[in-house]
């Protein structure tokens, strides 16, 4: 199983240093294509999206989310932050292990 990354060129790029390929989607449209052709490819188990594109496909994303098993879909915010009235990265790590980074 791999990672794959979709958002903003500098979140691809980001990732894109430490091994995860990814695409950089700018509209509806790209983000629409990028996702139907990341949850194809049967080796990627985790797909990270950024929020901001995650916004412009919530149907398809929520859809998927309550009908399939793999890849896990993990929202993140872009490098200009969490949205409002959502966890940063720090916060959401620290839920999820259970201890305060």
């Amino acid at each position: 199983m791999r990672y794959y990354v979709i958002g903003d060129e500098d979140t691809v790029l980001g990732f894109g240093m430490v091994g995860v390929r990814g695409t950089v989607v700018r509209d509806r449209a790209s983000a629409e294509e990028a996702f139907r052709q990341a949850i194809a490819e049967r080796d990627i188990g985790i797909l990270i999206i950024t929020e901001k594109i995650a916004d412009h496909i919530r149907p398809d994303i929520e859809r998927y989310l309550f009908s399939e098993r793999f890849p896990l879909i993990l929202e993140i915010p872009d490098r200009e932050g969490p949205k409002e009235g959502r966890p940063g990265i720090r916060e959401m790590v620290n839920t999820a292990i259970g201890i305060k980074l």
